[in-house]
């Protein structure tokens, strides 16, 4: 029943994400943490964020801004480096789930109530993109501060995506290493992986359709509302 639970948050969460380009790790990583626990759901959904940002490198490749593609990847590195360690020195999945849980609210609360975007000194926009890094190591998750760094500095809406996309398989893919390293993936977690690759392709297949007839401002604050009760659903 967790597993045909957990393909349901990944469906759906998928959808968002091939609407809006953006949230479908960080949406569904707080229920599936709920039904899988924090370690096999950041393998689970590492693998199908690995696999989406792919398929949509793959046919966006001509694309891709290549510079900071470059730049994304190994800033949010060594950030990611950072968030691993420090995932290994908290032991306390409730402590880290709280604390993502306040990430989420905050970057929910900021789309939801700030309308007006701000330009950020090149600085600032640095630590945003470290900050996205240790996200990232720690929750898997480091998309929603990324697109802060991404909408400023990539403009038009087919290079934003074919750039951001690769940069998952970058990351994911030391993720993995890691993990593997670590003994983290189990025989459970490769039987979901592959349960799960087919209902990814139809929510990517849906979202685009969606995406063709449905206001992508009507989606993005429906994004961040179920951004804001994932939140609250981690530190209630």
């Amino acid at each position: 029943m967790k597993d045909l639970l957990f393909l349901i948050v990944l469906f759906v969460s998928n959808v968002i994400q091939a609407i809006t380009g953006f949230a479908g790790t960080v949406l569904a990583m707080p229920p599936s943490a709920y039904l899988l626990g924090l370690d096999h759901a950041k393998v689970v959904l590492n693998a199908m964020a690995w696999l989406s940002g792919l398929m949509i490198a793959v046919t966006g490749w001509r694309d891709i801004n290549r510079k900071e593609l470059a730049k994304m990847s190994a800033v949010m590195l060594l950030g990611m480096a950072a968030g691993v360690r420090i995932c290994a020195l908290v032991p306390s999945e409730s402590t880290l789930l709280t604390v993502y849980g306040v990430v989420i609210i905050a970057v929910a609360l900021k789309n939801l109530c700030i309308r007006t975007e701000r330009q950020l000194p090149p600085f600032a926009l640095g630590l945003v993109l470290l900050a996205a890094g240790v996200i990232h190591g720690i929750f898997v998750s480091g998309g929603a501060l990324l697109v802060i760094y991404a909408a400023q500095v990539l403009k038009d809406k087919r290079t934003f995506r074919a750039t951001v996309a690769p940069v998952w398989v970058v990351l994911n893919s030391c993720l993995l290493i890691t993990q593997l390293r670590a003994g983290l993936v189990g025989a459970a977690d490769v039987r979901l992986i592959l349960l799960s690759i087919l209902p990814l392709f139809a929510a990517v297949w849906l979202g685009k359709q969606l995406a063709a007839r449905v206001s992508q401002k009507v989606f993005l604050n429906l994004t961040y509302a179920l951004l804001l009760i994932s939140g609250l659903s981690l530190i209630l």
